[in-house]
């Protein structure tokens, strides 16, 4: 993109037209990982192989900390990356987007490499029996040993790319890799196929991901001399001024995945003492809250170069319409997916198992669950928006609120008060607190114009 286009995309396109070419493809993306997020226990599920089924489970938090290192380095850059643009300084955009991928990168092996050593702790941690170790270890082998330094790469150069006001790019490398899983699926693990189980599912993870870095990096290759973003090792020779900034600034993000682990897990625990049921239909609910969820963070992927370009430029006037437009997107989303799991909960329990007990639960958990829900689809613009302004207290103390310091004492208390049900009511209540937080801080910022 030179610089005429991106010029006229942050600063002279109208704002709903510069949110809508940021925005909708993130949300675009966002959706086929979703779907390609459940394409793997989908199919695995068809082999009515338990084992295999639960091996994915066992990795799916290994996975979301794959998540975790990738916006660390991807959001950090991106922010930094679109601040610097706004202050018309591309030279030190382009140092910050090569700072960004080489240790993003290293980070990626040695994350690899730990989890090889370690893997019997860490899938045993994660609930690896001696009947699911073998299979989980399998898939994890393609999908987070071998495969995981592409799954970083993929998401930490659409942030990237994504930062230069080149949404629709981000979101097709993001995309097709996507799109390619879901094709190769069926491919590799069904029996009329290529058979491989759940191996294959942990190939073709690996694949697609492979893939989407491959376009990326085609794509970077491909662009003019003068750039903006370059990855070329000579554009690292001032890594020690920026790399701390890219890491505090994306921390957030990264402990706010890694905190979503423990979370998950520590309810998933609490309802493990009651019927099978239960367990059965928090998975449901957990699935089907996944789609505001995913929205919303495709909407706050594609606000926050908008942000912290206008940051760095000293626009505040255009860098609140931004938000106020992004924020009445997710939360119009959010309204509308409450509304219909609100009046067709058991319709939309019972697509994913016909047990009148298990639909029973889920209806009930899933009505609990997603009346906050609103709240959390502007809680995470509040965070991006803390992060596009480099206000790394105010974002952590956010992303700490929503997951972390509230969710397990919260758990005790509210399970003791109401058994079971009272777990459900966790969430809502943790979202509703962290958007008060959010509010509170960002009224108290003072905002000056900030100098070219």
């Amino acid at each position: 993109m030179d610089s005429n286009n991106r010029t006229y995309l942050f600063q002279q396109l109208p704002v709903p037209q510069a949110v809508f070419k940021q925005v909708f493809p993130a949300v675009i993306s966002q959706m086929i990982a979703l779907v390609y997020s459940l394409a793997d226990t989908y199919f695995v599920g068809m082999l009515n192989h338990p084992q295999q089924t639960a091996a994915i489970t066992v990795v799916y938090p290994s996975f979301v900390m794959l998540t975790a290192v990738s916006n660390l380095f991807g959001v950090g850059g991106a922010s930094l990356i679109a601040q610097k643009l706004g202050k018309q300084k591309p030279q030190d955009a382009k140092e910050i987007s090569a700072i960004s991928f080489w240790p993003g990168l290293i980070c990626a092996l040695l994350f690899s490499l730990v989890f090889l050593l370690l893997a019997p702790k860490i899938l045993s941690l994660c609930g690896a029996t001696a009947e699911t170790y073998p299979y989980a270890y399998a898939y994890a082998r393609w999908a987070v040993v071998l495969g995981g330094p592409f799954v970083i790469g993929n998401t930490l150069l659409a942030n990237l790319i994504r930062a230069e006001g080149r949404g629709a790019e981000a979101s097709f490398g993001v995309s097709l890799g996507g799109i390619l899983n879901i094709a190769l699926d069926p491919i590799f693990i069904l029996p009329r196929f290529l058979g491989m189980g759940v191996v294959g599912a942990g190939v073709a993870t690996a694949l697609s991901n492979f893939v989407s870095v491959a376009y990326f990096l085609l794509y970077l290759r491909q662009q003019k001399e003068g750039a903006i973003l370059q990855i070329r090792p000579v554009y690292l020779q001032h890594t020690a001024i920026y790399l701390k900034s890219i890491l505090a600034i994306g921390f957030p993000s990264a402990l706010q995945y890694g905190l979503t682990v423990v979370a998950v897990a520590a309810q998933a625990n609490f309802v493990a003492k009651y019927p099978t049921e239960a367990v059965a239909a928090l998975g449901i609910v957990k699935k089907l809250d996944q789609l505001p969820l995913y929205f919303s963070i495709g909407v706050s992927g594609g606000l926050l170069p908008l942000l912290a370009y206008y940051y760095g430029a000293g626009n505040h006037v255009r860098r609140k319409q931004v938000f106020r437009l992004g924020c009445g997107i997710s939360f119009g989303f959010a309204m509308l997916c409450l509304l219909i799991y609100e009046g067709f909960a058991p319709q939309l329990s019972a697509l994913f198992i016909a047990d009148a007990q298990t639909i029973a639960y889920s209806s009930s958990f899933l009505r609990r669950m997603v009346t906050a829900m609103p709240f959390m689809a502007i809680c995470y613009p509040m965070i991006i928006q803390f992060q596009a302004m480099g206000q790394v207290r105010e974002a952590l103390i956010v992303s700490i609120l929503r997951k972390g310091i509230l969710d397990i004492p919260l758990l005790f208390l509210l399970d003791g008060l109401m058994p079971l049900y009272g777990c459900m009511w966790v969430q809502p209540t943790v979202d509703c607190i962290s958007l008060i937080a959010a509010i509170s801080l960002y009224r108290r910022l003072k905002l000056l114009p900030q100098q070219p």
